[in-house]
């Protein structure tokens, strides 16, 4: 499984189910990253930047497959310095919503 396929299958099927009014940007690193954003406010994922991002989070590859797939708690990536957040730090709270 790639980012790709979080973002594209198991993402994109959730993100009418989330009650959330907020652009996340997704900064994914390593050899399958690349650039995402959620926008949960138009209901819509797409590869990209947003100009108007609630929320970037930057994290490697196979940081955020463990983190998609629940094998690795986002706080214990925070605390550990693999996940970086910038903007609205209740906002990255609020992603087990998405990802849960």
């Amino acid at each position: 499984m790639s980012p790709k396929d979080i973002f594209e299958g198991q993402l994109a099927g959730k993100i009418a189910d989330v009650d959330l009014d907020v652009i996340y940007q997704f900064n994914i690193t390593g050899d399958d990253g690349g650039e995402w954003v959620v926008d949960l406010k138009d209901k819509k994922i797409y590869e990209g930047e947003a100009d108007d991002a609630d929320c970037t989070i930057t994290v490697a590859d196979e940081d955020f497959i463990g983190l998609a797939s629940g094998e690795v708690p986002g706080a214990q990536l925070f605390m550990m310095g693999k996940l970086q957040i910038a903007g609205d730090m209740g906002l990255a709270m609020k992603l087990g919503e998405l990802l849960g």
